[in-house]
């Protein structure tokens, strides 16, 4: 593809829809430590549908609230400030990241399917790891793939190019950059930016299947590294680039994940894939 085409793509970043109001006002939020639940029910007072929502996933039984949610101000005292920024960032990008996607083969509905089993296993890696930086694992977990959802349409236009490298055994992103000059990591990062997310999820966005090549702190990478992996090659969920892609073997080392862990977290991913899907499938 030539600059003039890169360009095109990146230009195609601007074009999506932006974060919601709310969904900004809430990221926002969370750089204030003073931040009061006040505050929390002024920004979803304003918008009923996001509280609807947010209170039919607070009910989720996979939060594990033992009594029913009936009130955003019930939802911050029983969830935590940053559980909800989660829940409201997951209602906010719920319909774009639920259409299809041509050039990946995803059906409506298949992107985010795999999104939330990513997510899911991105926290059952972490469970009873005391370590810290992680607080926004679900987040990062749940939109490493949204650069697939500008990348999509110019994959389709150079799906045979694509198509034969990939076959050769080469990752779906090093065909991406051989063809397009930039892959959806890389795209993903951008429109995480473009929304005013934490550097830290931007990061995990951009290295998710590199983990070798950041700068910096690793935890988040390495976990949404490894859960993508395990849902590409476990989940069922028709990708592209679902049979390639091979786990780093120093993100297991720093991880410290044994195999039966590894089997343990796929089991919850299967528990649990299909209540939240539809917890956090909006219309």
């Amino acid at each position: 593809m030539t600059p003039k085409g890169i360009q095109q793509i990146f230009a195609t970043v601007t074009e999506l829809p932006s974060m919601p109001a709310s969904g900004l006002r809430m990221l926002k939020l969370l750089e204030n430590p003073e931040a009061c639940v006040d505050e929390i029910e002024d920004i979803l007072r304003q918008d009923p549908g996001l509280t609807a929502n947010i209170l039919k996933l607070a009910n989720s039984a996979y939060f594990g609230i033992p009594t029913r949610v009936g009130s955003p101000r019930q939802a911050v005292i029983l969830l935590g400030l940053r559980r909800l920024v989660q829940l409201v960032i997951a209602s906010c990008v719920s319909t774009i990241m639920g259409r299809p996607v041509p050039g990946y083969d995803l059906t409506a509905g298949d992107l985010w399917r795999h999104s939330i089993a990513v997510a899911i296993a991105a926290e059952a890696l972490l469970k009873n790891k005391r370590v810290g930086g992680v607080e926004d694992i679900f987040t990062a977990a749940l939109l490493h793939d949204a650069g697939k959802i500008v990348l999509g349409r110019f994959v389709q236009e150079e799906l045979p190019d694509i198509k034969r490298i990939t076959a050769g055994g080469a990752p779906l992103v090093l065909a991406e950059n051989m063809v397009l000059g930039t892959d959806h990591a890389q795209i993903g990062a951008k429109i995480l930016e473009a929304w005013a997310f934490p550097i830290d999820v931007v990061r995990a966005v951009r290295w998710h299947h590199d983990p070798e090549a950041a700068d910096g702190s690793q935890i988040l990478i390495d976990v949404v590294h490894l859960a993508d992996l395990m849902c590409r090659k476990n989940a069922g969920v028709g990708h592209l680039d679902a049979a390639h892609g091979e786990l780093s073997p120093a993100v297991v080392s720093r991880l410290g994940i044994a195999e039966n862990q590894l089997e343990a977290v796929m089991g919850k991913v299967a528990d649990w894939v299909d209540e939240l899907s539809e917890a956090l499938t909006f219309n």
